[in-house]
């Protein structure tokens, strides 16, 4: 396994790690609603309280109504650890699994239902590229101290890389909190992997006039000199489903639907700026919940959040901010409701599938580097 240049960490691609998740086998693949419905409520009849299913608010409808708790990534890994329950099914992405496991106890066992559930972003800033970066970006710096902040949409690895590196994970809704503590102990942020919270943030604490951004892809036209006497670095990392929202779907919203407008932190500057509002998901969830009765919403953030939205809260006018196709994220799309039904069936024969298991060193650093996020 290849190990980190500048931390004592082996790791490797997240394509190879975890390739002992299985496929979905043949005979699940044509299941209809009311077989699932029923097959799932008899393996959790039989499991009772030995599992918790956990849900993030992106996936779809089926998957929600039969999850014990849903919510945002970290909120829904607090809820793992908080359980007594022996096996913790997360329907998300590879990276939530992850983070589940990092702060559940040991004898608590993480299963992910899709192995096809990875998230692009996560992706676009793989430990082994950060660290081969880090020398290069240090160099630059020169006397000046870089301290990496991640945001809590990476894998564990790099949430290791960036606890021994003196940084520390953050989440959409206190990363200016993150920053802050970061240049308490450093010169200069490096903010991995989505460009456009770490942009917003910036502009939250008046600092957009020393932000570059680091482009990971271009060895021959980056030059390192640029961020020399930068105060925020930006990987060039992004949601694909953030990014395609536009300051025309912001302006649409209005013209047609005479809506206000609330977007995920994760959009591009120019569309956060033309929004009414922008917050996490949680913070999107509550801007609906307190909404009176009448007023209009449109929220740029994941389809299938939004469609729970209009059906958790009928008497506020809930829009997509664009059309489904737009919205829509393919890595949560993996985990249909046939995985986890699979899923259950195994576990209550005694077959857990698909466990997620973060190596014990990688584990050690990367709950420190959530640790230092939990003290702010």
């Amino acid at each position: 396994m290849p190990k980190l240049e500048t931390v004592d960490l082996d790791t490797d691609l997240s394509l190879f790690k975890y390739g002992n998740l299985a496929q979905l086998p043949e005979a699940y693949r044509d299941l209809t609603e009311t077989e699932r419905t029923e097959r799932l409520a008899a393996a959790r009849d039989e499991l009772g309280e030995d599992v918790v299913v956990l849900a993030h608010n992106y996936q779809r409808r089926e998957l929600v109504d039969a999850a014990d708790f849903v919510g945002d990534s970290y909120e829904l890994s607090k809820r793992a650890a908080e359980s007594s329950a022996e096996y913790v099914v997360f329907a998300g992405v590879t990276f939530m699994a992850e983070s589940a496991d990092i702060i559940t106890d040991d004898d608590q066992t993480v299963l992910l239902p899709s192995m096809e559930a990875s998230c692009p972003m996560a992706g676009m800033a793989e430990a082994l590229q950060v660290d081969a970066a880090w020398a290069e970006l240090t160099e630059a710096a020169g006397d000046r101290d870089i301290v990496p902040v991640t945001y809590m949409n990476s894998y564990a690895d790099l949430k290791a890389f960036c606890a021994e590196q003196g940084g520390l994970v953050c989440t959409s809704s206190n990363a200016h909190r993150a920053f802050e503590w970061a240049f308490e102990r450093g010169d200069a942020v490096l903010f991995l992997p989505d460009k456009h919270l770490g942009e917003n943030t910036a502009h939250r604490l008046g600092l957009e006039d020393s932000t570059v951004e680091w482009d990971p892809w271009d060895a021959e036209g980056r030059a390192a000199t640029h961020v020399a006497d930068a105060d925020v670095i930006l990987w060039d990392g992004y949601c694909q489903v953030h990014e395609r929202f536009r300051v025309e779907h912001v302006e649409q919203a209005r013209r047609d639907h005479d809506a206000n407008v609330i977007v995920h932190p994760e959009c591009r500057r120019e569309v956060v700026e033309a929004a009414d509002r922008a917050g996490s998901t949680s913070e999107i969830c509550d801007t609906v919940a307190e909404a009176d009765p009448g007023e209009t919403w449109a929220i740029g953030t994941e389809i299938h959040l939004v469609k729970h939205l209009q059906r958790w809260h009928p008497e506020v006018d809930v829009v997509p901010l664009c059309g489904d196709a737009c919205m829509d994220c393919n890595a949560m799309r993996q985990i249909d409701p046939n995985y986890l039904t699979w899923i259950l069936e195994e576990l209550a024969a005694g077959r857990p599938q698909n466990a997620v298991e973060v190596a014990p060193r990688e584990k050690e650093l990367a709950a420190v580097a959530m640790e230092r996020m939990l003290e702010l």
